[in-house]
């Protein structure tokens, strides 16, 4: 099950093929899509951009795998505005933070990939797909 493109921009877009099965396939494509776009000059890229993409690229991947059932769409573009990666799964449960301790103040495993998006991202929406599931859209700044 795939998701299609909703908005007139994205709609011109292929969406990305193969689709990523692993968190490290998404990191090989923002890579790509990046050092394409911003290797060419056609667009200025700061010198962290690149690391925070491939973070963000990887935690909604590894989300999209541990907590959806894996990856059912992706799509990477690279404008002005900066490195938009979708991601979409088929769960419709909406990725929260999850407290780093317990009730004794232990460190708990996991919970930290979704507040790095948050963080890394300029912008984050979660939208429901008609056929169930979501996507998740992040848009990291270049510079």
């Amino acid at each position: 099950m795939r998701d299609e493109p909703r908005t007139s921009s994205s709609a011109l877009r292929e969406p990305y093929r193969p689709l990523p099965g692993r968190p490290a396939d998404a990191r090989r494509a923002v890579q790509r899509k990046v050092t394409e776009r911003c290797g060419a000059r056609a667009l200025a890229c700061g010198p962290d951009a690149m690391a925070d993409a491939l973070l963000v690229a990887s935690e909604l991947a590894t989300n999209a795998v541990l907590h959806g059932g894996g990856i059912t769409g992706f799509d990477v573009d690279v404008d002005s505005g900066g490195v938009r990666v979708s991601v979409s799964d088929g769960s419709d449960d909406v990725p929260v933070a999850a407290a780093p301790v317990d009730e004794r103040d232990r460190f708990l495993p996991g919970g930290r990939g979704w507040p790095l998006v948050c963080r890394l991202a300029r912008d984050v929406r979660v939208a429901e797909l008609p056929r169930g599931g979501k996507r998740i859209t992040a848009v990291v700044p270049l510079g």
